[in-house]
This record gives structure tokens, C-alpha cells and sequence, in this order.
């Protein structure tokens, strides 16, 4: 008798999840009913394609959403048509910004205090935006290509139970790690060559560029290559530059006075910024179970964001609010950061953060140096700073001699 502790994971309609390619090969899933799969056109994506075809796979779809990560859908549709299954390509850009990213701004969502989270971010959308496209095709299951050391398993697998997914989902890479070298190799054999030169995992977002795995592997010696670097590359011999980015609500509205939609403004400030090579992180995160792995990110925009909202909130609101805020910008984190996205608790801290987002509105003047930027302005629509301390003492002292004389 299997005891309960034994029994493995299952989805919320009581089947197991998918968790090695022996899942998909005992042919407990119809190979000609439909099949979705998340695709990014990486080595892991096409590599599970790949095995599809071998195990008998006949109707699959590849689903990939732009989140602003500049790939190639002439390069993904070759690799899909190669593969021979369906490829969707889903803009996701605009409500990843507004829903994701923006509350993020005004959560102040920092992991522990090293670095913005940014797939933590993506993962729910994604899940979201698959598990729509699998009803509609009345798709048997839903595969992503997780790793066991990356935490995306445990978010997607998260968001898919708090959605609801009635079929199967996971990744067979759970129980069945294949190596770099072996999928580059098999796939090489195919004509997949640019795939096999890759010498780390690149995630990225409008948000967040983000390298892990490979020559990455190692926090005790790891450097990633100058080339690598995009947004962050530094224009050396560059003047200083001021930027002003203003905020109404909580949301960023201007850069220099002139309004962007949230995605322009975002991809406005990666390059303004990182030109200064501003906005490089490194940072620990922690697995199920306590081991750590090294994340490497460049996020501009995201450095100047967050920290002008910071002098926004600090400019606006009381600073006890300030304090139980803070503490509840990391409950958020938490939950967005183990596949809770979609869970109570996240949405109940929203909830308070966005009542005091409502109060930040304002702008922020920078000087960007090389490495670093400085304020040069906060201006609040409604401010709790003083603005000549000697007057303030004057009127303070008037203020406290007429409540004596009264008494």
C-alpha cells in the first residue's frame, strides 16, 4: 500500500502531475488529442518539442507570449514548422505592464533586498494566457520545461492549481533532467546549431533580462560575458543626463513631461538609464527545501522606478504607514515568488498597497552619472516634507505659545 506521503503530486482534478517523459510516453495522454506547450524558442522549449515528435505527439502547440523580450517569431515559426506543430504568438506586453508591473512598482517588489523579482511576475500571466488557449482547444494538458533548480516549477505549477486547470500540467523535466550538452547534441542533428552555442539561460521581460544556469552555475566563481549585457551596456565618455519621471496615483505617467504608455515608458528608461551602466543585480534565491541558486539580472528601469516611487511614498505618506507597508511588501513578494499570484493573501495586500499608492502623485528630477544617478528635485502633489526648517521652527514655536496661553 502506497502511504501518503508517497502518492505524487496531483492537479486539482485528481490526475498526476506531469513531472517526467515517461508521463508522456506510457501513453497515459491521447497523442492525437490536443497539447499545449509554453515555447520561447530556447534550448529546454525546443528540446521538449522535440521529444513530442519521438514519443507520437501528432497535434501540439507551441504557445509563446511576448512579454517584450525582442524574440524572433520568423526564427520561432522555422523551429515550430521544423518540429511540425502549431506555434501561437500572444501579446502580452501591454497587460503584462499594467497588471504585473505596476503593482510590482507600488509593492516595491524587491527579493529580500538584492534585487526586483521579474519572472515571479511573468509565470502567472503566462499560465494564464495557456490555460486559456488549452480550453479553447480543449487541450488534454499543458506542458512547461521547469527545471527542478529553477523556481518557475513550483509558479507555474502554482498558478495553474489557483486557476483551476481541469487537465494535466507540468514538466517532464521534474524527474527527468536532460543535460545541456545532450539536448544541444540531439539537436544539433537536426539543424538546431545557434541553440547548442548558448552558454546560459536568459529569461527576459520588458521588466528584466535575467541569466542563470551554465557558466552561472557557480556563486562562488561566475562573470557574465560584457555581450550579454544589453540594456546596461555603458556608452563610455557619455555627458551626465538628467531625467525627470513623473507619477500620478501610484503609476508612472511622463519622462521629461512627455506621457508614455507604461510599456514605452518602461523600455524609454532601460535605455536612458542603462546607458549609464545602471541597473545590474545579483542576488541568492532559495529553492523548496533551502538550497540557493545565483540569478544575474539587468533591469534599468526598474532601478530608477522603484526608487523614484520610493521618494514619492516617502514624500507623501506618514511614516508608520510607511513602516506596516513595508512589512507587508514582503508578504507580497512571498506569495508572488511561490506561485501565489492568483492566491488571497497576495490580492489582500494589494489591497492595501494600492490604498496607499492612491496618494502618490508627483515627480522626480535625476542626474545620471556613470554607475549611479542622484535627485536633484522631489516635488509631491500633496507633500509632508518641509521646504525651509527655520520657518517650520518659527510657526512651530508660535503654534505651541498660543495652545499655552489658551490653557
Amino acid at each position: 500500500m502506497i502511504s501518503t506521503l508517497q502518492r505524487p503530486p496531483r492537479t486539482p482534478a485528481g490526475q498526476p502531475l506531469i513531472r517526467s517523459f515517461r508521463d508522456l510516453e506510457s501513453g497515459a495522454i491521447d497523442r492525437d488529442q490536443p497539447v499545449v506547450t509554453l515555447f520561447s524558442g530556447g534550448l529546454d522549449s525546443t528540446y521538449l518539442l522535440h521529444r513530442l515528435a519521438l514519443a507520437g505527439f501528432r497535434n501540439v502547440h507551441a504557445v509563446s507570449v511576448d512579454l517584450g523580450a525582442g524574440e524572433d517569431p520568423v526564427e520561432q515559426q522555422r523551429l515550430a514548422d521544423l518540429l511540425g506543430v502549431r506555434l501561437h504568438v500572444i501579446d502580452g506586453r501591454n497587460i503584462f505592464a499594467e497588471d504585473y508591473v505596476r503593482p510590482a512598482i507600488s509593492a516595491q517588489a524587491v527579493y529580500l533586498d538584492t534585487h526586483p523579482i521579474s519572472s515571479s511576475l511573468s509565470r502567472p500571466l503566462i499560465a494564464e494566457i495557456a490555460l486559456r488557449i488549452a480550453e479553447e482547444l480543449r487541450a488534454s494538458c499543458i506542458l512547461h520545461t521547469a527545471n527542478r533548480s529553477q523556481n518557475t516549477l513550483r509558479r507555474l505549477n502554482g498558478a495553474f492549481d489557483l486557476l483551476g486547470y481541469a487537465g494535466r500540467y507540468g514538466t517532464p523535466y521534474d524527474l527527468d533532467p536532460v543535460g545541456r550538452e545532450q539536448k544541444a547534441n540531439e539537436l544539433r542533428v537536426l539543424g538546431f546549431d545557434p541553440l547548442s552555442t548558448r552558454v546560459a539561460s536568459v529569461d527576459s521581460n520588458l521588466w528584466c533580462r535575467e541569466f542563470e544556469s551554465g557558466i552561472l552555475d557557480d556563486p562562488e566563481h561566475h562573470l557574465v560575458p560584457d555581450h550579454m549585457y544589453l540594456w546596461s551596456a555603458e556608452h563610455r565618455g557619455k555627458r551626465d543626463d538628467r531625467i525627470e519621471v513623473a507619477f500620478k496615483a501610484g503609476v508612472p505617467q511622463s519622462v521629461d513631461g512627455v506621457e508614455l504608455p507604461l510599456v514605452a515608458l518602461v523600455e524609454t528608461l532601460n535605455r536612458r538609464v542603462g546607458a549609464f551602466g545602471i541597473g545590474r543585480y545579483s542576488g541568492l534565491e532559495h529553492l523548496p527545501g533551502g538550497p540557493k541558486v545565483l540569478e544575474l539580472r539587468e533591469m534599468p528601469a526598474a532601478w530608477l522606478l522603484l526608487r523614484t516611487y520610493r521618494q514619492l511614498e516617502l514624500a507623501s505618506l506618514d511614516a508608520e504607514t510607511i513602516r506596516q507597508k513595508m512589512q507587508l511588501e514582503q508578504i507580497w513578494v512571498r506569495e508572488a515568488l511561490e506561485g501565489r499570484w492568483f492566491g488571497e493573501l497576495r490580492e489582500a495586500t494589494q489591497s492595501f498597497i494600492d490604498t496607499c499608492a492612491a496618494r502618490v502623485t508627483g515627480t522626480v528630477r535625476w542626474r545620471l552619472s556613470s554607475g549611479t544617478a542622484m535627485t536633484e528635485s522631489i516635488v509631491a502633489e500633496n507633500p509632508l516634507y518641509l521646504r525651509s526648517r527655520e520657518d517650520w521652527e518659527k510657526e512651530s514655536i508660535q503654534t505651541e505659545s498660543a495652545a499655552f496661553r489658551c490653557t
